[in-house]
């Protein structure tokens, strides 16, 4: 079943701290069913991965080979993440507090009628109220 990945199960399958069973089932999984993203995505594990970097966590070969993995996965960037942006997405970031990175998430799960996964718990809780199905922990 295809679902939407969100940054913290992305950064949880590169971090051996982060795992979990739950996680370590997703990662099996993305190959085979395909995720869907919004477009900041790319940009924000990147970040993420580089903050890793420059704190220690984690090498620049572990940055690259995490990226390399990623880009051989069947991920789509989702076209539309722009244009619900100041709409629904910031509609949802209001109503449940979420930052609008995260809130992109929710809205591309819900208009996609497809599971999320993520870690975050402020966001899993509001996908919980919207009805979305969660996946992750």
């Amino acid at each position: 079943m295809t679902f939407v990945l969100d940054a913290s199960v992305t950064l949880a399958w590169f971090h051996k701290d982060e795992q979990t069973p739950a996680t370590d089932e997703l990662l099996a999984r993305a190959p085979i069913s395909g995720i869907w993203v919004p477009s900041h995505w790319p940009v924000e594990v990147a970040n993420a991965l580089q903050q890793g970097v420059r704190r220690r966590r984690i090498t620049i070969a572990h940055r690259d080979a995490a990226l390399r993995s990623l880009a051989s996965m069947p991920v789509a960037v989702d076209p539309e993440t722009g244009i619900h942006a100041w709409a629904q997405t910031l509609d949802l970031s209001t109503r449940f507090t979420l930052t609008v990175y995260d809130a992109a998430y929710l809205e591309l799960a819900m208009r996609r009628v497809l599971p999320l996964a993520t870690l975050d718990r402020d966001l899993r809780a509001a996908a919980s109220v919207a009805g979305v199905t969660l996946l992750g922990i």
